[in-house]
């Protein structure tokens, strides 16, 4: 069978509700601050979605948006931007799913880390990566440190989502799927703050049971022997009178899922985290902390 998909109605209260989120006093944009918003990058689509999340932001700030897995070109780009709108103290917030990701990457991108050269005239990326050298700039930055898997905005977001699927709680199981790492041990820390942050979802709606599980998308081996678990997981959550409800924890879109599950029988929307007003939130919540953050020059040798 066939999944079944359904519009969210959250959708239609975005609008209404970004401005209830957003309203009330920010650091005005006369000042020299800029903010700078990493994300992963996709489709035209997904990043489409982060543009409209970052956008209320943009009223109050100056922001530019980095895609690239802390690629240096695109924060290069994004901070010469940033630098050329006034900004002298530029707080990143890292948009991803785990705060540990590219995190020491970007530091030595910026400079605040050794690791990182200053870019060569001559430079050529290796083929098939990202670049990575000590971008060029004179402003102090500060970094944001956790991802959305700690925040408590995304226990909103699961519960939206599981509730605009349910039909019968009691016996649905609430299926969230990650893309997951390399190793067992930062899989199985993922799941746990997974399911976390499905606990609102669980309790609120009174389901059977949820599941966290990750695929390792990037390590042919491992996601072998993932996809078995994840099938494994869905068609046994739909034995019987059983219902499985598949909801992607990644920031946008479905990712390969529809494939992974072909032929089995669950309910999902085919919508990641965003959109959604509570991803909002987490941004705005990310700008109070930089407020309060310590700015660093970039170690510049002589």
């Amino acid at each position: 069978m066939l999944p079944r998909f359904r519009h969210l109605s959250i959708l239609a209260a975005l609008p209404l509700l970004a401005l209830i989120l957003f309203h009330g006093p920010l650091r005005a944009a006369e000042d020299d601050f800029g903010l700078l918003v990493m994300a992963h990058g996709g489709s035209p689509e997904w990043n489409a979605s982060v543009h409209a999340a970052v956008a209320p932001l943009s009223k109050a700030f100056r922001v530019e948006v980095a895609f690239g897995m802390a690629d240096a070109d695109s924060l290069q780009e994004a901070v010469a931007t940033l630098e050329a709108r006034g900004a002298r103290r530029i707080g990143v917030i890292r948009l991803f799913i785990d705060g540990a990701s590219f995190r020491q990457r970007t530091e030595e991108i910026l400079g605040l880390r050794p690791g990182a050269a200053p870019r060569e005239d001559d430079f050529q990326p290796p083929a098939h990566s990202m670049a990575t050298y000590r971008i060029a700039s004179t402003a102090s930055f500060a970094l944001v440190p956790d991802g959305l898997n700690v925040a408590p905005e995304v226990d909103r977001v699961i519960f939206d989502r599981a509730r605009a699927l349910s039909e019968s709680p009691e016996s649905e199981t609430l299926v969230l799927i990650a893309h997951g790492a390399g190793d067992p041990a930062s899989n199985a820390r993922l799941e746990a703050l997974m399911i976390d942050r499905a606990r609102l979802a669980e309790q609120e709606l009174g389901l059977r049971r949820v599941v966290a599980l990750t695929l390792a998308e990037d390590w042919e081996a491992l996601r072998a022997v993932q996809e078995r678990a994840v099938r494994a997981t869905v068609a046994a959550a739909s034995d019987g009178d059983g219902t499985a409800i598949v909801v992607p924890f990644r920031l946008s879109g479905f990712g390969p899922y529809h494939d992974i599950l072909a032929g089995l029988d669950f309910h999902a929307d085919g919508t990641g985290l965003l959109p959604h007003p509570a991803i909002g939130a987490w941004l705005r919540r990310q700008v109070d902390e930089l407020a309060e953050a310590s700015f660093r020059y970039p170690d510049h040798p002589e």
